[in-house]
């Protein structure tokens, strides 16, 4: 990293928040980093004055600008922010209620928008800046069941990410998507994943996705969140960073998947497809 870098990042009291978070510092970085409680930032990372530990609930618009506030109050402006802070809503469409289909949302799409449009005006008056917004190859490739609710979340993400990247650019700010593949985390512990209150045993298929994601895939990811945050660092110095960013092999296979699909969808129906114009 040629200068030195204001970060702002949400989550960063665990999981690839908390390893980001530490790399930057180790480096000399800036960094302002949001979590729901102030003491599990402060008990993983030691304060130094490069580092600024916020308490933030993300989905509340006036906890993050108080927090962006903050964050250009001590550090006088920010570079990169990362929207990293989200869980997983495990259960078929048909199980989940309205209140756990709405939470998810909440935090992982509004809770993004409201760090987005709190962090815009200093961005705007900088001329300058990098919003790095954290999906999953579940908001790319969604075919999965049993994993409905959060892969809407992460295309929801990823959507409005590339209406913002149109929006932005005339203020020489970038913004990149990235979908990161299984990663070794705490991410599929129980403090970050959610398990449906009313499940349907006709949906088996729903079932051993689910089941998978707790007892087998958690803590046998092929993801090191180490490699992805180094990644992320290195995303941060590109003069022309992309929109869309695969990390993982499996992400980068399945987006390849996801393609083909949608190009073979394209040439076998393409005669239907042409044929409602005027």
């Amino acid at each position: 990293m040629d200068t030195k870098k204001v970060w702002f990042i949400t989550g960063a009291s665990k999981g690839l928040g908390l390893i980001l978070a530490k790399q930057l510092l180790s480096k000399g970085q800036q960094v302002a980093a949001t979590s729901r409680s102030l003491e599990s930032l402060e008990k993983e990372i030691p304060q130094t004055e490069n580092f600024l530990p916020l308490e933030v609930n993300i989905v509340d618009e006036k906890s993050t600008q108080k927090a962006v506030n903050k964050a250009v109050e001590t550090f006088g402006r920010i570079d990169v922010v990362v929207n990293n802070a989200g869980y997983a809503q495990l259960g078929t469409l048909e199980e989940l209620n309205d209140e756990e289909s709405r939470k998810n949302f909440d935090v992982n799409v509004f809770g993004a928008l409201n760090v987005i449009r709190s962090v815009m005006p200093q961005l705007r008056q900088q001329k300058k800046g990098h919003i790095i917004n954290i999906s999953s190859i579940a908001g790319f490739n969604g075919m999965y069941a049993g994993v409905g609710i959060y892969c809407a979340t992460k295309f929801a993400l990823a959507g409005l990410s590339e209406a913002l990247a149109a929006e932005v650019k005339e203020f020489g700010i970038n913004t990149t998507i990235v979908y990161p593949g299984t990663l070794r985390t705490n991410f599929l512990e129980s403090s970050s994943v959610g398990v449906p209150k009313a499940p349907i045993a006709e949906y088996t298929e729903g079932r051993r996705i689910v089941d998978l994601h707790i007892d087998v895939l958690n803590g046998t990811q092929q993801g090191d969140p180490e490699k992805v945050a180094h990644a992320l660092i290195e995303l941060s110095d590109m003069e022309n960073p992309p929109l869309h960013l695969f990390l993982g092999s499996d992400s980068f296979e399945l987006a390849q998947n996801k393609i083909k699909i949608v190009e073979q969808d394209l040439q076998q129906y393409e005669k239907l497809s042409l044929s409602t114009d005027f």
